[in-house]
């Protein structure tokens, strides 16, 4: 997907997922814990990617602002559907990423868990891409 073509595709589908996001509360990591239980998409700098494959189910964790064990939330893949996300220490190590989802909490860190790679998204694009949308439309 590095040609000219792929990244078309790529930013038409972010406009499309961009409506999904519009009326969702957008928050930022450190704040998540304040909204367990809600769907949102919380924001923040990757701290670190670790794949338990030894653990059971084989989770992946991308922990956001800060790496294990002081991470501010975390992103949960699941083994199970790991092989959509490719190599998520690679895809993500570094980025800024922005998930959607149902916040919940493990062991008193704010979590959401990521069935899909659509559920993530890096947030300078979304951004990019909201400012965009909103000088032709608002929510």
């Amino acid at each position: 997907m590095h040609t000219a073509s792929g990244r078309v595709v790529f930013f038409l589908l972010l406009l499309a997922s961009g409506s999904t996001l519009c009326g969702q509360q957008k928050i930022a990591a450190a704040d998540a814990k304040l909204h367990i239980g809600q769907q949102a998409t919380v924001c923040g700098s990757v701290g670190g990617v670790h794949y338990a494959s030894r653990s059971k189910g084989e989770p992946t964790f991308i922990n956001l602002d800060s790496p294990y064990p002081n991470q501010v939330f975390t992103i949960l893949i699941w083994g199970s559907d790991r092989p959509k996300f490719g190599n998520p220490e690679q895809s993500y190590s570094g980025k800024r990423l922005c998930v959607s989802g149902l916040i919940t909490a493990y062991r008193d860190v704010p979590e959401i868990v990521a069935h899909d790679p659509s559920a993530i998204s890096n947030s300078e694009i979304v951004v990019h891409m909201a400012k965009l949308r909103d000088k032709n439309r608002s929510c």
